[in-house]
């Protein structure tokens, strides 16, 4: 490869590199400092929130909500959802119980069930719009194949120049020594001159 098409190359896998390295951070880094990451499915929490994406939830001491925070919660066993809490209620008889009646932005009206403390997942920190499709796709079987290959596509692309440039330089020091070998050397070219 020439200079100017290495240089190219190099640039260009960089790029891949740092983008690749950058959305593993945004998936599954982020797990590592405390943070949970979910996905926006609806539009409940526009335009806060918008559908498609990511939001990065720290938890929080249930005690601390108050209205006009956003919390994110398990509806049930498998559902998760981010809304705005509208009213804390503490328990009758248990004032350490607290229940939290809760409502999407976007919605007209409250949720219709109050939210147990326990189900409180934490609070949405940051988010990033329109990554979740991203997750998403990944998550599902067509996409976990297209990212396996991308991955192995992007290892070939890294280290596919060292290959084919070990072969060039190869071939260059072979051309160089038959170069060398052609030059006779001045005394060399005197004594052959006398026979």
């Amino acid at each position: 490869m020439t200079k100017t098409i290495r240089r190219i190359w190099n640039a260009i896998t960089t790029v891949i590199v740092i983008a690749a390295v950058l959305l593993a951070a945004a998936f599954v880094g982020v797990r590592l400092i405390g943070f949970q990451v979910f996905t926006v499915l609806s539009g409940s929490m526009e335009p806060t929130y918008l559908t498609g994406s990511l939001i990065y939830v720290k938890s929080v001491d249930y005690t601390e909500l108050e209205p006009g925070d956003v919390i994110t919660f398990l509806l049930d066993e498998d559902t998760v959802a981010t809304h705005r809490i509208v009213e804390v209620l503490p328990d009758e008889e248990d004032p350490a119980v607290l229940r939290y009646r809760t409502k999407g932005d976007a919605n007209d009206v409250e949720d219709g069930g109050l939210v147990h403390y326990r189900n409180v997942i934490g609070t949405p920190v940051f988010t990033i719009p329109y990554l979740g499709y991203v997750a998403a796709y990944i998550q599902s079987p067509p996409g976990t194949y297209v990212a396996i290959a991308a991955g192995a596509i992007l290892i070939l692309l890294v280290f596919l120049p060292d290959l084919f440039s070990s072969d060039d330089d190869e071939k260059k020091q072979k051309d160089e020594k038959k170069q060398r070998d052609s030059i006779p050397i001045l005394g060399q070219a005197e004594e052959a001159s006398k026979i």
